[in-house]
């Protein structure tokens, strides 16, 4: 769990934050603490989406099919608020670590914790399938093991089968590598039999430490589950035989979820948790873990309370959120978690707004790569806004442009198949380091009266910054300036959004009047997929002692900011 940051919540809805769990392409998650002293996940979609409508249909849907999945082996909705400004639920904390943290720390686990192991997750899914639901993202770090038995989590990509709630574009195949069944990966229609292939596969992950299908790739991965047979290892026994019976190429010869789960366990999986299933070492990390997190209060994180709510001019709408909850003091052996408890009981929604983070200067961090969502690359408009390139308008760190169908891609290891596969094209019209040269003078008013940048634009400024005519908060602006010719590079851009990702502009001097300096503004190659990659237009213009940041770009809501001189 990270501190929060100078620029983070400290509070949403009735929730006190206490740190930072991990975060995604589609938000963040926090560990917060009610007024009642229950400790829960709570998982803030970054403002960028609030504002798009095919996202927030899908938000609410997912929060409704997140709630229907209740019982046992699965992490409880708690609260939501689908229509907050910036939408948010809270879940269950569940105290465990991911398969995937144990297996790095402590190998493979032993015969008795898999057959339970199995059993749990086989009884969970036969529940999320009773309700016409296919959860299709089911492995190793989407699985907690806690005291009282492994958790299936992170239902943000659960599709309904009999299509009325479909959040599926054609052309579009999702899951991770390595644990997706032969269909999805092929495009074929998805049903329950698919969450039995890549229960299959984490049973094997679980058992051997290894992954049955290795690979150093995506594209090699994805091959070898559709043409290869498993690598099993020393798996042996009644085990080696059902997890073969999992991982069989055709749907209709995998064991249903019910007949997975009574071979494992004839008595239930309860009877099995019941008698002690992990090993000593995972125990005592565990109980060492939950003892240090009540007494973890807000005091150990530096957090202060709230500032006030962020004022929207619009409401908004679960889907994939980043990593799942990773307990304080539990080792992970550096392995990427990506995915957080989402599932179970009925809860009431209030309403509840998302306090506003403190002003401060953002740290200069360039985002790393636990931080950018996969590349999104879709094929069809089967929600607001299709992928990049040709395909439609990419997502922008000020803005809400959610991309069809990426509910799922945001996790760490999680792919879009249909751009890995022969045929799927890579967008080369990403961004780029080098800025795209610009028409010369189109568009521009004022008559040019030096090449050069006069004094009073040269320097670091910062401001805060809106979008949609002042609708939407984009965050902060530090523009940097410096002496330029026309045609050369004059500057930088970055872009903090409210939750603190950043997204990194280069400037291009393209014109110098005397009202204004009008420039090319282009997105680096480093910058995460939130990001707006195409070259547009920006103005900046005197105003007083300030500078006026006027951005020409639809994507963006054209985000405007006046920005104060910090700097030079």
């Amino acid at each position: 769990m990270q501190p929060l940051g100078v620029d983070e919540p400290t509070a949403v809805g009735p929730y006190r934050l206490l740190g930072r769990l991990g975060s995604g392409g589609m938000g963040r998650v926090y560990l917060g603490r009610s007024a009642g002293g229950r400790t829960v996940a709570v998982k803030i979609v970054h403002p960028h989406f609030a504002l798009d409508e095919e996202f927030r249909a899908r938000f609410r849907r997912e929060v409704e099919a997140a709630r229907r999945v209740g019982g046992a082996w699965t992490a409880p909705v708690l609260d939501a608020d689908p229509q907050a400004a910036v939408p948010w639920v809270a879940t269950g904390y569940a105290a465990g670590p991911s398969l995937a943290a144990a297996v790095a720390d402590s190998g493979a686990l032993p015969a008795h914790s898999v057959r339970a192991l199995g059993a749990g997750l086989a009884e969970a899914l036969a529940a999320v399938h009773e309700l016409g639901l296919v959860h299709r993202d089911v492995k190793p770090s989407n699985v907690l093991l806690t005291l009282d038995g492994p958790l299936l989590i992170d239902f943000g990509i659960a599709r309904a089968t009999d299509g009325t709630a479909s959040l599926t574009s054609t052309g579009v195949s999702i899951g991770s590598p390595g644990y997706m069944s032969p269909e999805q990966i092929l495009g074929k229609g998805i049903t329950g039999a698919a969450d039995v292939f890549s229960l299959g596969a984490v049973l094997a992950y679980a058992a051997t430490g290894e992954p049955p299908f290795p690979g150093d790739s995506s594209a090699a991965l994805l091959y070898k589950v559709v043409h290869e047979e498993p690598e099993l290892g020393p798996l042996a026994g009644e085990v080696r035989e059902l997890v073969e019976a999992c991982l069989a190429k055709e749907p209709g010869a995998r064991p249903a979820p019910a007949e997975l789960a009574r071979r494992l366990a004839p008595d239930g999986a309860a009877r099995l948790v019941a008698g002690g299933w992990l090993p000593g070492g995972l125990v005592e990390q565990v109980s060492r873990s939950a003892v240090q997190l009540l007494n973890l209060d807000a005091a150990d994180t530096g957090a202060e309370v709230a500032s006030g709510p962020v004022s929207f001019s619009r409401a908004a709408t679960v889907g994939e959120f980043g990593p799942p909850p990773v307990m304080p003091g539990v080792p992970v052996g550096g392995v990427p978690v990506d995915g957080v408890p989402v599932g179970g009981a009925s809860a009431p929604v209030p309403p509840a707004a998302v306090p506003e983070p403190r002003d401060a200067v953002p740290q200069d961090t360039s985002p790393v790569s636990g931080d950018r969502p996969g590349k999104l690359s879709l094929s069809v408009a089967a929600a607001s806004t299709p992928g990049e390139g040709g395909r439609g308008r990419r997502l922008s760190c000020t803005v809400a442009l959610a991309v069809a169908g990426a509910l799922a891609a945001v996790t760490v290891g999680s792919v879009f198949v249909f751009e890995l596969l022969p045929g799927g094209g890579q967008d080369t019209s990403a961004g780029s380091d080098v800025p795209t040269p610009a028409a010369p003078d189109a568009g521009v008013s004022g008559a040019p009266v030096e090449s050069d940048v006069p004094d009073r634009y040269v320097g670091t400024w910062e401001g805060k910054a809106s979008a949609l005519n002042g609708a939407l908060p984009a965050g902060t602006f530090r523009l940097t300036v410096h002496k330029a010719a026309v045609g050369e590079e004059l500057g930088t851009l970055r872009a903090t959004d409210l939750l603190g990702l950043a997204c990194n502009d280069v400037l291009t001097l393209k014109k110098v009047t005397a009202k204004e300096l009008v420039v090319t503004s282009v997105g680096r190659k480093a910058n995460h997929a939130g990001c707006n990659p195409k070259p547009h237009t920006v103005r900046i213009t005197p105003s007083g002692d300030d500078l006026l940041y006027q951005s020409e770009s639809d994507a963006e809501g054209n985000p405007e900011a006046r920005l104060s001189k910090v700097d030079g």
